[in-house]
């Protein structure tokens, strides 16, 4: 057995216990380091920190373990599969089209969409809206000629308010309830939350639509590019076995009979058929190319004529992306980055602005602007990596297995149901996740070999570790030695000094390290300052929790706000702009009704 871990397993230290807070202190200093300088992925940053403190005795495994088994952890997971599939299979775009999509000014259109976001936020993970809404906004500034980068930050931003209404809103807020159930403090309740969230949110959305919205720029270049590409594809339709076209003549069939479509090649084998002669047969197994916009060669794939995309999964869905110009996929061919495994799509189709490109398009040269058609599977929405390199711009609606009206209603019925019961304390919010996720187990909403695809290690190894190195930095006394250091600075202007500090200090760290990062941090300093200073420390667990979600400064400071940044064509000092007053009216608001509603002394 390695000597590092036999050490561990025997409760051995190589180093005095006087020493533990220090060398505790140290190892927490250089994960904030490497997390400012992204040396790697804050998991890999946060579990080399936990290894260290292994290999020193201060950690045992049975802390690891513990955290491992936090109902918090567990709780994240498996809301965040619930939330992703519930917002894809239940359609919400079509929903919201029904609520906003008829309103003409982008003004108007913004308040609708940034409330409707806000809300639905409240009670699902937001990453997954953000992602799913995004397309729905351009589409609608394409119709309407207005432009994105003055509707998407505005929805990044609604998404993050929306999020602090309820404990389930964001990971963060459970994460903080892992934290107090750990250490067997009072749990917060969901007033908690509810107030200050719906207070931040009104206000938050208030200046996104007035002042906030005067200050977003008008990024001509991705939606003019985009408009200006009027994407026609070439795209390859298989005649399947069974269909109707078989043994028929072109003249018999209905291919001619599509508007806005137009069959311009047969490709047989090896041989390609151009012009096409009326009394041409067609064969099994013939690919048929047409020339289009993308809506009218999905009528096609859509009627009963039985033509299939290549390579492509009946479970897929077709989706268009353009690739943007901060885009690391910019000048790369495709069978040199494993695009195929890395994204789980498979590329249909290349338009780049009326040149004709040809050959094997896997020996193609991406460039920035190409509009890629991409066949893609069940867990495409979830790799967030996907929307760095490029950006979905909508969902090309096919013929898939639907579930029915009545389960759909039954479901619902269901999560209402759960969520008042969890609302009640009748039953522990990760009993309701669990039931949540066996009705879409029930309906084949969901299936367990998807799970196992979209199931995120790297954000449990994150969420574990950083429980874990949390509960160190408290246990040893180095959360004590960094209190002391706030109470000599801010407790001249008194206890409410010292909480308005640490509030600063958590939005300033959660705007470059990931937000669960932030509250793994702050916890600890929360803590030692509330036993410290003999006060209650609900008052500081809230404040520190709407402080790590107020990521409204950069746009590597929240997953939401990297969905955004290349499709509005942002730079990183558009998010400093709109989000510094943002941040402003946010911490007022916190700050007074912190101070008001728990009048602590």
């Amino acid at each position: 057995m390695p000597y590092p871990l036999l050490l561990a397993q025997n409760h051995i230290q190589l180093i005095p216990k006087e020493f533990d807070k220090w060398i505790v202190l140290v190892t927490v200093i250089t994960v904030v380091i490497a997390l400012l300088k992204e040396w790697e992925k804050p998991s890999t940053i946060f579990f080399l920190g936990v290894v260290a403190l292994m290999i020193t005795g201060i950690i045992q495994v049975d802390n690891v373990l513990s955290s491992l088994s936090n109902s918090s952890i567990a709780t994240i997971i498996v809301l965040v599969i619930v939330t992703t599939h519930l917002y894809h299979t239940f359609n919400v775009s079509e929903i919201l089209s029904h609520l906003v999509g008829k309103s003409k000014k982008p003004r108007l259109f913004l308040t609708k969409i940034i409330t409707f976001s806000a809300l639905l936020s409240s009670f699902t993970n937001n990453t997954p809206v953000v992602a799913g809404l995004t397309p729905f906004v351009y589409d609608w500034c394409k119709k309407m000629g207005a432009h994105p980068s003055k509707l998407l930050i505005p929805l990044s931003f609604s998404t993050i308010l929306g999020g602090m209404i309820t404990v389930i809103g964001t990971s963060t807020n459970l994460v903080l309830v892992g934290f107090i159930e750990t250490n067997n403090l009072p749990p917060l309740a969901y007033t908690d939350f509810l107030y200050l969230g719906l207070l931040v949110t009104f206000f938050g959305i208030l200046y996104l639509v007035t002042i906030g919205y005067h200050l977003l720029p008008e990024n001509k270049e991705v939606f003019d590019d985009a408009k200006a590409i009027a994407p026609e594809y070439l795209m390859g339709l298989q005649i399947r076995r069974g269909s109707k076209l078989i043994s028929k003549t072109v003249a018999a069939s209905k291919i001619k009979s599509f508007d806005g479509a137009y069959l311009i090649e047969v490709h047989r084998k090896n041989k390609v058929i151009t012009p096409i002669p009326d009394d041409f047969i067609f064969e099994e197994r013939d690919t048929l190319m047409f020339m289009g916009q993308t809506e009218n060669i999905m009528i096609i794939l859509n009627s009963d004529v039985g033509l299939a995309v290549p390579n492509h999964d009946d479970e897929a869905e077709i989706v268009e992306a353009v690739i943007p110009a901060n885009s690391a996929l910019s000048k790369k061919k495709l069978s040199k980055i494993n695009f195929r495994e890395t994204y789980d799509v498979e590329l249909v189709a290349i338009h780049r602005n009326g040149q004709k490109i040809t050959g094997e398009l896997d020996n193609v040269y991406l460039q920035a602007g190409d509009m890629l058609l991409l066949s893609a599977g069940d867990t495409f929405f979830s790799n967030i990596k996907l929307y760095k390199e490029f950006y979905v711009l909508s969902t090309i609606e096919n013929n898939k297995n639907t579930i029915s009206t009545t389960k759909k209603w039954g479901y619902f019925s269901l999560l209402a149901t759960l969520i008042a019961l969890v609302a009640l304390d009748v039953i522990p919010l990760l009993m309701a996740a669990i039931f949540a996720f066996s009705g879409l187990l029930l309906i084949k909403a969901t299936n367990f070999n998807i799970v196992n695809k979209e199931l995120d290690m790297d954000l449990l190894v994150l969420l574990t570790s950083a429980l874990t190195l949390g509960e160190a930095f408290i246990s040893s006394g180095a959360s004590e030695i960094v209190s002391n250091v706030f109470i000599k600075i801010f407790l001249p202007f008194g206890v409410y000094g010292v909480l308005i500090g640490l509030f600063l200090f958590t939005v300033m760290l959660t705007s470059f390290v990931t937000n669960v990062a932030a509250i793994s941090i702050a916890f600890p300093i929360a803590y030692s300052l509330s036993q410290m200073l003999e006060v209650q420390s609900t008052p500081f667990f809230v404040a520190i929790a709407f402080a790590a979600s107020a990521a409204f400064l950069t746009p590597v400071s929240y997953q939401t706000n990297w969905i955004v940044y290349g499709p509005g064509g942002y730079k990183p000092k558009d998010f400093m702009k709109v989000g510094l007053p943002l941040m402003g009216i946010y911490t007022v608001v916190c700050i007074t009704f912190i101070f008001t509603y728990y009048q602590f002394h």
